[in-house]
């Protein structure tokens, strides 16, 4: 009687990286990370901050005023992170690791710039330059680590890349916690010079990948301009989608994110803690919404192979629609609503984890020589439309006189988002296109 031999099944073995990808990685990884904290400092210092540049400035310190400059001022930051599109062509034709430097350089000189702001108009001003380069170096980072890791480790690696950001958040909460309550929040923008180091590292040491190498020895096909190819097909639909849907993730995350230490100040403050108590509140409850962001941003990879990119990503922006319901348009005006509130973060930060699925999918939708203009294009221009509803926020914060629900209505942004999904181009199993 024959035996049948039991065949096990063998552990995928994934290709051993080079010294030059980890290195590359962790390189635009730390300028990820140190976007994220340059990026959210704003937010946790936006109450202070404001108090002492608004009189100045010759306005009131009033909660009202300072909700509504501090939308404004938010609202100029996301004009600038629009304006960051134009990394995307310059990179196509000069190289990822250059610009990608050049982006961290011009983010961290103009944060720690916005401390010497003596009126709110200069901050603002500081800010609308930081985000220029901000917003720059997410397009940079994701299509260097898409080009530059190989195919069976890139998909992870978009997830592990997107955590760098929302560590960012941690070391801001930390500082937050530490460095500003002994030394004010000047000096939370002068540590956001930090990033220089790590420009100065990636100009040194990162190569470019040999996928853009390989294509830059070529000449273009056509003498038509990157921008202008991504609106040609067969792009054109995917890119015009595309930017709907990253306009939608962050018209509700960035309302949330950037109100959610206010929010939890007030809240503190209604339970009688005293305004330095109430900062290192708020400090810990960005720090468990970081916690869960970067959760969310590893669970990503596994979630769009299993189940597809559009699949995954509608299941983050229902959570994202209901966290941000429950936390700003329920607990926020409970009368001890300051546990469920913070409670309530942590998931919205899981939910929050739904960039990094664009950190995956916008490469693979793209040949080489558009790629990084398509990802600077769709992640950027969706700012302008941020900008506007982030303003539109401020208008109603100050005109009902209440956080909570202006910023509940921008749950509204993924409606529209799980409205546009269905056009999307579904790419799980396929490779990286040339």
């Amino acid at each position: 009687m024959a035996i049948e031999a039991v065949t096990r099944p063998q552990p995928a073995v994934h290709t051993k990286l080079s010294r030059q990808q980890i290195t590359g990685f962790w390189g635009a990884w730390a300028g990820w990370t140190l976007d994220g904290m340059d990026s959210v400092i704003y937010a946790l210092v936006l109450s202070p901050a404001l108090t002492e540049l608004l009189p100045k400035s010759g306005y009131k310190a009033t909660p009202a005023n300072v909700g509504f400059a501090g939308s404004t001022l938010f609202a100029l930051f996301l004009v600038g992170w629009g304006l960051s599109l134009i990394w995307g062509p310059i990179a196509d034709k000069f190289g990822r690791s250059r610009v990608l430097a050049a982006t961290i350089f011009v983010y961290a000189i103009f944060t720690g710039a916005a401390a010497m702001s003596q009126t709110v108009w200069q901050l603002g001003l500081f800010r609308l330059l930081a985000g220029i380069g901000i917003g720059g170096e997410w397009a940079l980072a994701g299509t260097y680590v898409a080009e530059a890791w190989p195919e069976d480790r890139r998909k992870m690696g978009a997830g592990y890349l997107q955590t760098g950001y929302y560590a960012g958040f941690f070391l801001a909460s930390a500082l937050n916690y530490t460095v500003a309550p002994h030394y004010g929040w000047r000096a939370m923008f002068w540590c956001g010079l930090t990033p220089v180091i790590v420009a100065v590292m990636v100009l040194l040491r990162v190569k470019e990948p040999q996928r853009w190498q390989q294509k830059a020895k070529l000449k273009a096909e056509t003498g038509v301009s990157p921008l202008r190819r991504i609106f040609s097909p067969p792009y054109t639909q995917r890119t015009l989608v595309n930017t709907v849907l990253l306009a939608s993730a962050i018209c509700g995350l960035w309302a949330a994110a950037v109100y959610a230490p206010t929010a939890i100040i007030n809240l503190a403050k209604r339970a009688g803690m005293l305004q330095p108590q109430a900062v290192r509140v708020s400090s810990f409850g960005m720090g468990l919404l970081s916690l869960g962001t970067i959760l969310g941003c590893l669970a990503v990879p596994p979630l769009a192979e299993r189940f597809g990119r559009k699949r995954t990503l509608t299941f983050y922006y229902l959570g994202m629609a209901v966290c941000i319901l429950l936390s700003f348009g329920w607990a926020f005006y409970l009368p001890l609503g300051l546990h469920p509130f913070i409670a309530l973060l942590f998931f919205l930060g899981f939910f929050g984890g739904n960039f990094a699925i664009f950190s995956l999918w916008l490469p693979e939708q793209y040949g080489t020589t558009v790629r990084a203009t398509a990802f600077a294009f769709t992640t950027s221009f969706g700012r302008f439309i941020a900008a506007a509803v982030n303003f539109g926020v401020g208008a109603l914060v100050s005109r009902m006189g209440t956080l909570g629900k202006p910023v509940a209505f921008t749950a509204i942004a993924f409606g529209i988002g799980l409205l546009v999904i269905p056009f999307a181009v579904e790419t799980r199993g396929k490779v990286l296109p040339d």
